[in-house]
């Protein structure tokens, strides 16, 4: 495929299709592995990056794009074939998570700044002759009456600045990830504070990407959907995505190819019904899909339960997963679509 950023960008939110978010850290994955019984070793987190990514259907119809933690995109399969190289051959596109992790701010009480640009231009090198060819940093903004401070928002849009701009110059179109958490402490927030943040969060990153010449056309934006706090969930469907396109109308460029929303805590069926109302009833000047972690993977982790003998299981259910989030980036996902895998 071309190599231009503007293209690449646009093959990721290509109709119908969107990210794989495979790129938990040892840390994260390991509580999943928890959840099922299973040890967390190299080879068992190779074998199940390798269920998902060799589900032939979910992958060549469905899956634009595969977000890999470091370990995973040097990796072989078990017939010791790179896993890199099945993406490419099911006609997706690896990439990247490059951040360092959410830390302790300091002197902003219960807020986080992303680190990891130290080095970052070295191993972007070293990931695009790996095949990267897209990357993932997220910042991290809690809500709450009082959060967040404007020293946090600055601060973590001028990073994802920093972090797109060594993107483009190494060739690699970046995922701008600006997480507004539903799920954080106290997470008892309501809608209208959850509109508030996000469009004042956006609308800094967006400054901030312009003061770092980012070339729009050559990213793709993963924000939050606008959506009550977890623990004051009370807005319908409809609410979630008449006030998260109304947001983003106010603060994304049209020049942006795509937004690849992530599911930031919603349950599987939640996140897909929020994308398909957001496509279904809405004019809009970018593509809107999915680029979904845990709301495209738990079914399949379950099913697969870490057996050999579940492998086919596991990968029906990514395929339905898939397919239903594919049917929702359509605006075509209906609740009487859902069924068991």
């Amino acid at each position: 495929m071309s190599e231009r950023l503007e293209d690449i960008a646009v093959a990721m939110v290509a109709n119908g299709r969107g990210l794989l978010a495979a790129d938990e850290s040892t840390g994260t994955i390991k509580k999943r592995f928890d959840g099922i019984g299973l040890e967390s070793t190299e080879s068992s987190r190779r074998d199940y990056r390798e269920m998902l990514l060799r589900s032939d259907e979910a992958m060549r119809n469905y899956i634009s794009g595969v977000i890999l933690y470091e370990e995973t995109l040097f990796q072989k399969a078990a017939d010791g074939t790179p896993l890199v190289n099945i993406i490419r051959n099911a006609g997706s596109i690896p990439g990247i998570k490059v951040d360092a992790g959410a830390k302790p701010m300091p002197y902003f009480p219960n807020e986080t700044i992303t680190e990891g640009l130290d080095g970052l231009a070295g191993r972007l090198a070293k990931y695009y002759e790996a095949g990267a060819r897209f990357a993932k940093w997220r910042g991290v903004i809690a809500v709450s009456d009082t959060l967040p401070t404007w020293g946090a928002v600055k601060s973590n849009a001028h990073a994802l600045a920093r972090y797109a701009a060594l993107c483009q110059e190494a060739r690699i179109v970046p995922i701008v990830e600006p997480e507004v958490l539903m799920d954080g402490a106290p997470g008892d927030h309501s809608i209208e504070r959850s509109e508030e943040v996000i469009e004042w969060v956006l609308r800094t990153v967006f400054e901030e990407l312009g003061d770092a010449r980012i070339k729009l056309e050559g990213m793709i934006l993963k924000p939050s959907m606008v959506i009550d706090g977890k623990k004051a969930r009370k807005a319908t469907v409809e609410e979630v995505a008449e006030r998260t396109v109304k947001v983003l109308k106010r603060t994304v460029p049209a020049a942006v190819p795509g937004i690849a929303f992530l599911s930031g805590g919603q349950s599987t069926e939640e996140a897909t019904a929020h994308l398909s109302a957001m496509n279904t009833v809405h004019d809009l000047p970018w593509k809107l899909t999915f680029s979904y972690g845990r709301a495209l993977q738990q079914e399949a982790l379950n099913a697969w339960k870490g057996k050999a003998e579940n492998v086919a299981a596991g990968q029906r259910a990514f395929t339905h997963r898939a397919k239903m989030c594919s049917l929702a980036a359509k605006g075509s996902w209906k609740k009487d679509l859902e069924q068991a895998a």
